[in-house]
């Protein structure tokens, strides 16, 4: 075995012993580690292998210095997010960084990560400095058959005691497996760069719902806003029943609150663009979803006037092709002191339905809600209501209470700002079908069994991540009213029908929710 090998063995070990935390604490709530000591070593000496042939395949001549320094840095960085707020770096997550923006980055920079970052420089120095520059391709490839076969001896020979508890762990436990470190975080990279090859050479968007067309009655145009909650739960809110008043101002205003709803995704990149896609949560991948029409787009197409304002990162490809206004900032937003605050996205609507009182009007308000880790910075000051809170994005330095206080005082926020946006919609009782509809696009995690913030994989997302609130008023004209709606009050429902629920509230004839309808009808 060469040198540069040798040195790959001693990194990978490194990676094991120092960047893989989380990975064994989630091993250990499955496998106790004082029932199963020798269970621990095996799969510690299974993945240091794994972890030696993944880098070695492309370790080689001037390349594997490089090489050897990315992977430590990929390691470094994905240690500190699993185990600051045990989330899982897999395609999904790494959308998602993608698509942060400066401000949300900054809230998840800490102090810790100099820490992960030193650790990271020194593998990264010793590879720079240690690993040869060039090798022959014949003794490289020698040393490398020698590595390759001395770490599938490694694997063979630690499954090989305890192969029973390894099967049951393989096909049983997948869940701990994301949290190896670097291999599946190194793995996702591979398949989000494949996905977005994928997205970036598609072709002609595909008509989701060709055919569709408006067909109310002569009468009253409709007014809807729809509020995209982010990283609220519906176990948060007092309205389903939680013990802390948190929906003081909706409950004065005779709204539904349906108790039951589940999204379609653990994060804002997935949830929001498969909650306007009309595909259902079982058919959507973001690819797919970019490459159909959506809901905006059908409701576009049949006439209706279309407005996307936005408080959060964007609108994930959903409002590309409607009216887009972006309130994150001063220049836009006129309610900013800390952070820019939501109910800035409520200035000048009025004018803007003016504008086309000869239309219907959907308009689309994306919150920065409860986005974390810094909670205390969603809401002015004047909300906190409970406290203490956690004063830090840091969350592992706060008490559980600090940091649900934090969280509720958000919740207090939107509750207010949902407020307001009724109070709005109340102005044109007499002269328009108006009513709001808010709904969360995903939950969070508050520490539960270690879990910080969002974004599991769905399979084995904790419900905190998954339950959703969403609240509907509507006014006096508008078709479906408050004792319509209790009757599903506490149905099981999903992201899955808000596609057609939009589309019924602006009468929409729509092919799509029709075979919907039918084949929900037929599944009874």
């Amino acid at each position: 075995m060469s040198d540069l090998h040798k040195r790959i063995v001693l990194i990978a070990g490194f990676m094991t012993l120092f960047m893989n935390l989380a990975f064994f604490l989630a091993l250990n709530r499955v496998y106790p580690w004082v029932d199963h000591p020798g269970f621990f070593v095996a799969v510690g000496l299974f993945f240091t292998a794994l972890h030696v042939l993944l880098i070695a395949l492309l370790a080689h001549g001037r390349f594997a210095r490089w090489w050897v320094a990315l992977v430590a840095l990929a390691a470094a960085a994905s240690a500190y997010f699993m185990d600051s707020y045990g989330t899982v770096i897999d395609s999904t997550m790494l959308d998602n960084m993608v698509q942060t923006n400066v401000a949300e980055a900054g809230d998840l920079m800490s102090p810790a990560m100099a820490l992960y970052a030193l650790a990271a420089l020194v593998m990264v120095g010793f590879a720079l400095r240690a690993l040869p520059t060039s090798t022959p391709w014949k003794p490289h490839l020698k040393s490398l058959s020698v590595t390759f076969l001395a770490s599938l001896l490694v694997i063979v020979g630690s499954v090989a005691p305890v192969s029973r508890q390894f099967a049951s762990f393989l096909r049983e436990h997948k869940a701990v497996r994301y949290y190896a470190n670097p291999g599946y975080p190194i793995t996702s990279v591979v398949k989000f760069v494949g996905n977005s090859f994928e997205q970036a050479t598609a072709g002609p968007l595909i008509d989701i719902d060709p055919g569709a067309k408006i067909s109310e009655f002569p009468g009253h145009k409709e007014l809807v806003i729809l509020v995209v909650g982010e990283t609220a739960r519906a176990d948060h809110f007092s309205l389903n029943g939680y013990g802390r008043q948190t929906n003081p101002e909706l409950a004065k205003r005779g709204v539904v609150s349906f108790s039951n709803v589940s999204s379609c995704g653990t994060s804002t990149a997935v949830s929001v663009p498969c909650m306007f896609s009309g595909l259902g949560m079982d058919e959507f991948t973001v690819k797919d979803g970019l490459k159909h029409t959506n809901l905006l787009d059908m409701l576009s197409s049949a006439g209706v006037q279309v407005l996307w304002r936005d408080n959060n990162s964007d609108s994930k490809g959903v409002a590309l092709r409607v009216d887009y206004e972006d309130f994150k900032t001063p220049d836009k937003n006129p309610v900013c002191d800390e952070e820019c605050r939501d109910e800035g996205m409520l200035v000048g609507l009025e004018n803007y339905i003016d504008k086309h009182k000869d239309k219907d009007v959907l308009i689309v308000l994306h919150q920065m809600g409860n986005h974390g880790p810094a909670y205390y910075k969603r809401y002015p000051k004047d909300f906190e209501k409970f406290t203490p809170v956690c004063m830090t994005n840091e969350l592992s330095k706060c008490s559980t209470q600090e940091i649900v206080n934090a969280y509720d005082n958000a919740i207090l926020y939107t509750d207010h700002f949902l407020g307001k946006v009724i109070d709005l919609l109340k102005r044109y009782d007499t002269t328009r079908e108006a009513a709001m509809l808010y709904v969360s696009d995903h939950g969070e995690s508050l520490g539960e069994y270690g879990v910080y913030l969002h974004g599991a994989p769905r399979a084995f997302a904790p419900k905190a991540q998954t339950h959703v609130p969403a609240v509907v008023w509507t006014g006096p004209l508008f078709e479906y009213q408050r004792s319509d709606l209790m009757k599903y009050k506490d149905e099981a429902l999903s992201h899955d029908q808000l596609f057609c629920a939009v589309a019924v509230a602006f009468e929409v004839s729509s092919p799509l929710c029709t075979r919907t309808y039918q084949s929900t009808m037929a599944g009874r």
